[in-house]
């Protein structure tokens, strides 16, 4: 079964920018929708952004304008870009592959994103 994990995490400042990467292991990737999420305590996961399979391209109304969404299927990878990161941004960030024909989705581990002075 395809795992993800994802990488990039960390601490930034207010107004910095940040890089995720997602891989996957175990099954090639070009046939799956791909996405990022995330989640604070106490609060549902939302969505920050999704490309499908022909790359289009979907993203959260909290995060538009300031992050890109991208996938290399050759590498199994899919990365975020967050620039001009705010507070309320603050959240683990989680790596999501759905293949809804197949009713089949899978989650990362997920990353601690902290923007913070």
């Amino acid at each position: 079964q395809m795992t993800l994990v994802e990488s990039g995490g960390g601490s930034v400042q207010p107004g910095g920018s940040l890089s995720l990467n997602c891989t996957a292991s175990n099954s090639i990737i070009v046939l799956w929708a791909m996405g990022w999420y995330r989640q604070v305590p106490g609060k549902q996961r939302e969505l920050v952004a999704h490309i499908s399979a022909d790359e289009k391209l979907k993203f959260g109304d909290s995060v538009k304008g300031r992050v890109s969404i991208s996938r290399d299927n050759y590498k199994r990878m899919v990365s975020l870009q967050m620039n001009n990161l705010k507070s309320e941004d603050t959240a683990v960030y989680y790596c999501n592959a759905q293949m809804p024909e197949r009713s089949l989705e899978l989650w990362g581990q997920g990353t601690q994103v902290t923007v913070s002075s």
